[in-house]
Parts: structure tokens; C-alpha cells; sequence
């Protein structure tokens, strides 16, 4: 969990008008490997272990199954990851970037691929996954543990639903995009109603923008 990257999370509880406090008990180069954020209004706190953060609002029972799947290397689909970070039509940093279920296998090729740009990787899957600079791993719900209009662009997996679907939305900052692969037939009429224009829909794939 990077330090800048607490700067935008807020209170999965509470909502996206209330942020976070980090108490930290060990860090390394700017990232938080040992703590957790501590919420002032409802006075909940989520942990981080091992640089893992878990974001869940209560009850958090178990562990969900996650849609990256497991550490290994052909868990990483080199045409899938730079298809995403090329819809992305992020070019440069500074900005943070969220990918969220099956895309979130893919934060590091897009941190290697786009100097400047730190990725928020979203899935319980990735907690058995080895730090890597530049990347935050942790699990949320029931949505975004984000201010609105926060990042520069969002790549979701779009089996995780339209309530998902719409947070995406949500933190999208201007100009930023919305790229939601495994798509259904629905997902690019809940963009749109979200205000976000579509810029392409084909090979369940959607991409929108907001303006």
C-alpha cells in the first residue's frame, strides 16, 4: 500500500465524503507493509498485512474468491495487459490508475509500461501475489474505498456487476476512462447512465470516457 495512494481512499463504511487515517507500523520505501486506516467517524479500522490491505466494510468473514488468479507466470496474458493499458489512454504520470478483478493481474505490466503512474490492483486473490513498486494490492467492498473523481482511469471486470460497474464510474476523473472487459450487453447502458460516453463496445469489451 503506497503512502500517496492513502490520500484519496475513504471509509468503506462511511462513504466517499469521509477519508482515512494511516497508522503505520512499518514501512518500507513509501510503502505501508504493517498497520491499517482508521476511519474517525464510525471509529472502524481496516488492516494492512503484508502489504495487503483489506478494505471491506463489516461483517469481513473470510476471504472471497478473487478473479486474478494465482501468482504465477502464465497467469499474465502479455496481449490482454497491453491491450488494457493502451485503452487506458493513460500516456504518463503522475496519476493513479484502478484495476479491478481480472485486470488487476496486470497492475505491474502497466506500471512497467507507464513511468509516473501508480495502480490501485482491487481482487483477494492478490494477496498471495509479491509486492511490486508502484503497486497497492488490497480487497474492497462494497465498492471503491475511493473520493469520487479521484483516478485517471479504471479497468474493471465486468463479471463483478453493474453496482461495481458504476463505482468505476464514480472515481473516473476527467477525461479518464472506464474500461470494462468480459462485458455483458448491459454494461454499456449503466455507463451511460452514469453521464460517461462510450467510445467503443465490441468483443465484450466497453470503453468510456468521461468528458
Amino acid at each position: 500500500m503506497h503512502l500517496l495512494l492513502t490520500d484519496r481512499l475513504s471509509c468503506p463504511r462511511c462513504g466517499p465524503d469521509f477519508g482515512l487515517i494511516l497508522l503505520s507500523e512499518r514501512m518500507e520505501e513509501r510503502d505501508v507493509r504493517e498497520g491499517s486506516f482508521g476511519c474517525p467517524n464510525c471509529r472502524d479500522s481496516y488492516p494492512v498485512t503484508g502489504g495487503f490491505g483489506d478494505l471491506r466494510a463489516p461483517p469481513r468473514r473470510g476471504r472471497p474468491e478473487g478473479l486474478a488468479g494465482p501468482p504465477e507466470p502464465e497467469a499474465t496474458d502479455t496481449a490482454e495487459a497491453e491491450r488494457i493499458v493502451a485503452l487506458l489512454g493513460v500516456t504518463g504520470g503522475p496519476g493513479t490508475v484502478a484495476m479491478v478483478g481480472r485486470p488487476a493481474r496486470h497492475a505491474g505490466a502497466l506500471v512497467a509500461a507507464i513511468d509516473g503512474v501508480h495502480v490501485m490492483a482491487v481482487d483477494p486473490d492478490l494477496d498471495a501475489w509479491p509486492p511490486v513498486a508502484g503497486v497497492s494490492r488490497m480487497m474492497a467492498a462494497p465498492g471503491l474505498p475511493l473520493y469520487s473523481r479521484s483516478l485517471r482511469g479504471v479497468a474493471m471486470d465486468g463479471r463483478l456487476g453493474n453496482a461495481w460497474i458504476r463505482e468505476a464510474a464514480r472515481v473516473v476523473g476527467r477525461l479518464g476512462r472506464v474500461v470494462v472487459i468480459r462485458s455483458d450487453d448491459g454494461v454499456a447502458d449503466a455507463l451511460e447512465e452514469t453521464g460517461l460516453a462510450i467510445l467503443a463496445a465490441e468483443d465484450e469489451i466497453v470503453v468510456a470516457a468521461r468528458g
